[in-house]
């Protein structure tokens, strides 16, 4: 089996919280991995009951915990009670999109500091990579805090990867790897990139979740979105192919799709591949 195989074999699906998820559950690969967003709308707590859900279904389930919708040490405390219990073997730690934080975590460095001074049980932690920028922070501060989760993980003996935010630009994605991996960044990553689209669907849920009027949403995914909608704009082999091809020597150890609740023409658009791949 090719890298390439094997990574889109093993793709993570991403999902969100929200009705229309129910029946896409039955379309998800027998033995995938499975990513549960969080957002501001519906909350942390969505978050969780869809993961111990989607854990008792069988799926390896991996919650994104947002620092900004957390409130303070004691809701940390509970997360990872919640991790440990529920046999989590992953989380994902995002900073998260509200315009203010609820309590006094305003980005992830922080949350992670405390976080991993509790019990949680986890194997591995990921933090969020941005190739392509961050439209609300500095490239400098992106690139600090990255280094710093790293380290934060290193010292608590907890294994780490990065999984990076939609970037459709093969070069730039290639320049970022290269700076990071020179000054010291040595996670594994995974790409991040979206599945099959359905432009109606994804627009309507955009305005369920609220994003439309999260002026921070939209500044931080403004382009990404304006890609996703323009027709014939996007294709998800133009990243996945590439840069497969490139997975060892650029340390892509994984495949990270959004979904946006489209699972059934994402899986299919995987076992096309596969297919195509054999």
């Amino acid at each position: 089996m090719t890298t390439l195989h094997r990574l889109i074999a093993d793709a993570r699906y991403e999902v969100i919280p929200m009705k229309n998820v129910e029946p896409q559950i039955e379309h998800i690969p027998i033995g995938s991995s499975v990513s549960v967003t969080c957002s501001p709308a519906k909350g942390q707590q969505a978050t969780l009951n869809l993961t111990a859900r989607l854990i008792d279904l069988g799926f390896m389930t991996v919650p994104h915990i947002s620092a900004r919708l957390c409130a303070d040490d004691v809701e940390v405390k509970r997360l990872a009670e919640f991790c440990r219990t529920h046999g989590v073997h992953e989380v994902f730690l995002i900073a998260g999109d509200p315009p203010e934080p609820v309590g006094k975590y305003d980005g992830a460095v922080a949350f992670l500091r405390d976080f991993l001074g509790h019990d949680h049980g986890l194997r591995r932690i990921g933090v969020a990579a941005y190739p392509d920028g961050h439209a609300l922070i500095p490239p400098h501060v992106v690139h600090e805090a990255l280094h710093t989760k790293q380290t934060l993980l290193k010292e608590a003996g907890v294994p780490g990867f990065a999984s990076t935010q939609m970037c459709f630009d093969l070069g730039q994605w290639r320049s970022w790897v290269a700076t990071e991996r020179a000054a010291g960044f040595d996670l594994p990553l995974h790409l991040g990139v979206p599945g099959v689209i359905d432009r109606t669907k994804l627009f309507t849920m955009g305005m369920r979740l609220g994003i439309g009027n999260s002026m921070r949403f939209v500044k931080k995914n403004g382009g990404v979105l304006g890609r996703l909608f323009k027709p014939g704009g996007y294709d998800p082999n133009k990243l996945i192919l590439p840069l497969g091809r490139q997975a060892d020597e650029l340390g892509i150890e994984g495949l990270h799709l959004f979904t946006f609740n489209n699972v059934q023409a994402t899986a299919e658009w995987q076992q096309r591949m596969l297919a195509k791949l054999a």
